[in-house]
C-alpha cells in the first residue's frame, strides 16, 4: 500500500511538473491568444468566474449595508449611475459607448448583477473595482456614501422599463446635483499611497522601486524621491509642496507634462508619504 501511494504522488508530481511546463512554453512562445477579439477558453472562464465570485463573497462577508430604501439616495443614485457607470454597463433600452462593446471581458449587465448579487457584493466591487476587468476601484472617485447611492438606484434597476429608465433620466438631468460631503483627511498613510499610485496611472509613466509594472520611463524614475532638493526642478522637496505637485502640477510648473489627474487631498498625502521611502534604482 505504502509503495502504491508513493507511486501515485510521484506520478501526480510529474503531471504537474509537466503540466507547468508545457503552460510556461505556451506562455513564454507567445502560444495564449490575448486578443480582445477571441474570448478565454471554456475552462479558463469558469476558473476565473468562480475565483471571482467566491474572492467577492468573502470579502464582502461583513459589511453592512445602511438603509437603501431612502428616495434621495435612490435619486443620487440614479444621477452617479448615469454619470460613471452607464458609459459601460448601458441600462433599460440604452446601450453601452462603443469603446466599451469592445472590452473583453465584457462589461456586466448590471440588471442581472443586481438580481445576483448582494447589496455588499455590489458595494465592495464598485469600491475596490475588479483587476483585469477594465472595472477601476471608484473608491478613488466617489465617496462610500455615494457607492452606497448607486447600490440603492441598482436595487431598482432590475424593475425599470426602458420607458421608466428614459424618464427618470430626464427627471435627473432636470435636478440639481447633490453635492457629496468629502471624508475628512486622515494622517498620512504610505501603504495606501502605493496602492494609489496604481489609480492615478503613475505606473505608466515612471519607474517605481518596489511597484509592480512601475518601470516606464516617460517621466523620471522616482527612486530616492524623499532624498531630492526639488520637485520637477523648481519646488523646494517637501510633504506639502508634494501634494501641491500632485494636485496641480500646472500651477507649479506652467507648461509640464505632467497631467492634473484629479487627486483627491487624501490621496495627495498619502502618495507623498510612500514616495519618501522609496529606496534608491536598481
Amino acid at each position: 500500500m505504502k509503495r502504491w501511494k508513493r507511486t501515485a504522488t510521484l506520478t501526480l508530481a510529474g503531471a504537474a511538473a509537466t503540466a507547468a511546463v508545457l503552460g510556461g512554453a505556451v506562455v513564454y512562445f507567445g502560444g495564449y491568444d490575448v486578443t480582445a477579439t477571441s474570448p478565454h477558453t471554456t475552462p479558463v472562464h469558469h476558473l476565473l468566474d468562480v475565483a471571482l465570485t467566491r474572492a467577492v463573497k468573502m470579502r464582502s462577508a461583513d459589511i453592512r449595508a445602511p438603509d437603501l430604501d431612502v428616495s434621495a439616495r435612490i435619486q443620487n443614485g440614479s444621477r452617479l449611475y448615469r454619470a460613471n457607470c452607464a458609459q459601460c454597463h448601458g441600462g433599460p433600452g440604452v446601450s453601452p459607448q462603443p469603446y466599451a462593446l469592445g472590452l473583453n471581458p465584457a462589461p456586466a449587465a448590471l440588471v442581472a448583477s443586481a438580481r445576483t448579487r448582494t447589496a455588499a457584493e455590489i458595494f465592495w466591487v464598485t469600491r475596490q473595482g475588479i483587476k483585469m476587468t477594465g472595472m477601476p476601484a471608484w473608491q478613488y472617485r466617489l465617496t462610500d456614501d455615494e457607492i452606497w447611492d448607486v447600490v440603492a438606484f441598482l436595487r431598482v434597476l432590475p424593475a425599470m422599463s426602458a420607458q421608466d429608465y428614459q424618464r427618470d433620466g430626464a427627471a435627473q438631468a432636470a435636478a440639481a446635483p447633490r453635492a457629496s460631503a468629502q471624508p475628512a483627511v486622515r494622517e498620512a498613510d504610505a501603504m495606501a499611497g502605493r496602492i494609489a499610485l496604481q489609480q492615478y496611472l503613475c505606473v505608466t509613466c515612471h519607474a517605481i522601486p518596489g511597484v509592480p509594472g512601475a518601470w516606464n520611463y516617460v517621466g523620471p524614475a522616482l527612486d530616492q524621491m524623499g532624498e531630492r532638493a526639488y520637485i520637477a526642478g523648481v519646488l523646494p522637496n517637501t510633504p506639502e509642496n508634494m501634494e501641491r505637485w500632485l494636485r496641480d502640477p500646472a500651477a507649479v510648473k506652467p507648461g509640464t507634462a505632467m497631467p492634473d489627474l484629479g487627486v483627491s487631498e487624501q490621496d495627495a498625502r498619502d502618495i507623498a508619504a510612500f514616495l519618501r521611502t522609496l529606496p534608491g534604482g536598481p
